[in-house]
Parts: structure tokens; C-alpha cells; sequence
């Protein structure tokens, strides 16, 4: 089962965007949503859902 932190991740990948790890403390994760050129932050995502640890793994980002 997906989860709203996992559906925004793949529609900004399926989209060109390139998401980053940006921050891990204890369960949280913090992912930045970055233009498809990699350069400007356009949005961030905070979640404690073991979905989306589950889903991101050890990857530093999607270009992973």
C-alpha cells in the first residue's frame, strides 16, 4: 500500500523532477523536491511514515 508521501515522490519523478534526501533524524525523513535540472528547490517533504522509509530505502535520491 502507497501513501500520499510515496505518490507525491513517484508523480514528481514520473514528472522529471529529482528528489534528495536532505535531512534523516530518527524516523523522520526529510526529501527535497528539486526542477528536473537538479538546481532550484521547488518543495520539501517531512514524514515519519514507515511507508515512505521503506520505499526510499538507503537511496540518497532518485537518481539512485
Amino acid at each position: 500500500m502507497t501513501t500520499d508521501a510515496v505518490n507525491a515522490l513517484q508523480r514528481w519523478e514520473h514528472a522529471g523532477g529529482i528528489w534528495r534526501v536532505i535531512g534523516r533524524h530518527g524516523g523522520t525523513l526529510t526529501i527535497g523536491l528539486f526542477r528536473c535540472d537538479g538546481g532550484e528547490q521547488a518543495d520539501v517533504i517531512r514524514s515519519d511514515d514507515p511507508t515512505l522509509r521503506a520505499y526510499i530505502r538507503d537511496r540518497q535520491s532518485s537518481q539512485d
